[in-house]
């Protein structure tokens, strides 16, 4: 049997991917905050009060994991977490000052870390990659959940 060419694998290329942006976001970024834990920030700057199952459909993150990273956010000090006072049952998560500075400070780390990992593409061909990776990403949300028939039996 003859070896696969992975080159050609779009699984093994995101993982390339994501090897190389996890190397360039502890380098350039921050090694204390993770690119999930920056998306809710930027989440909760963009829309101030967000729920955290609201927040993880916002973010592209499964239950567990905005479970887990908010929990850390809020221990670290860089987001609150208050009853709504319209609906006692749910929290609104707002970030503190803290979390108001850092979001302030990685912002201008991840554009420059953008461009470093976008660098070997004209502006064009980062436009293009963008698109198609939103896409995918989009289209591959529906797996998160699969529908009953689509699970394996038991």
């Amino acid at each position: 049997m003859a070896a696969v060419d992975l080159t050609t694998h779009p699984g093994h290329l995101a993982r390339r991917l994501q090897q190389a942006h996890h190397l360039l976001w502890n380098t350039m970024v921050s090694e204390e905050v993770t690119s999930p834990q920056f998306a809710v920030l930027n989440a909760l700057v963009a829309e101030p009060g967000l729920d955290q199952r609201t927040v993880g459909e916002r973010v592209g993150l499964d239950r567990s994991t905005v479970a887990e990273v908010i929990a850390r956010l809020i221990r670290r000090g860089l987001l609150d977490k208050v009853r709504d006072p319209r609906d006692g049952r749910r929290f609104q998560l707002r970030l503190t000052d803290d979390g108001t500075r850092t979001h302030r400070g990685l912002t201008v780390r991840t554009a420059r870390m953008n461009q470093v990992f976008l660098a070997p593409l004209d502006a064009g061909e980062r436009a293009v990659l963008t698109e198609l990776m939103r896409r995918v990403a989009d289209a591959a949300e529906s797996l998160r959940d699969p529908a009953p028939h689509l699970t394996a039996p038991h």
